[in-house]
């Protein structure tokens, strides 16, 4: 399935791409929800209007699960308890992102001089 879109695409196109079956009003009412949720961008007023996913599918999960988590109010118990049930391979790999995002890791911010 074709997750990452290079450009937008019209709602044509992704009634379509969906398999036709799908009423145009449906379509829209499902993008507008999906960018009342931050999912999908949208272009200005210009027609025709495209329509694309802020992230891949790895992405949304990672939005869904930090949604989820943003609504908790002991987080340190919900992280706690996500950890609790990794596999040993899925903690190592965590481990491993994490080291990788830590200071002096990639994407780990510079020290930019003030002034």
């Amino acid at each position: 399935m074709d997750y990452a879109v290079p450009r937008g695409r019209t709602i044509t196109v992704a009634i379509s791409r969906l398999g036709g079956g799908l009423s145009y009003s449906t379509v829209i009412t499902i993008l507008t929800r999906l960018h009342a949720k931050q999912a999908v961008t949208r272009t200005g007023p210009k027609r025709p209007v495209l329509w694309q996913p802020v992230a891949n599918e790895a992405g949304l999960a990672a939005l869904r699960m930090r949604s989820l988590l943003d609504k908790q109010s002991d987080r340190d118990a919900v992280l706690s308890s996500f950890v609790s049930v990794l596999s040993a391979d899925d903690e190592e790999l965590l481990r491993s992102l994490l080291a990788d995002s830590g200071p002096g890791g990639p994407g780990a911010p510079t020290d930019r001089p003030e002034g």
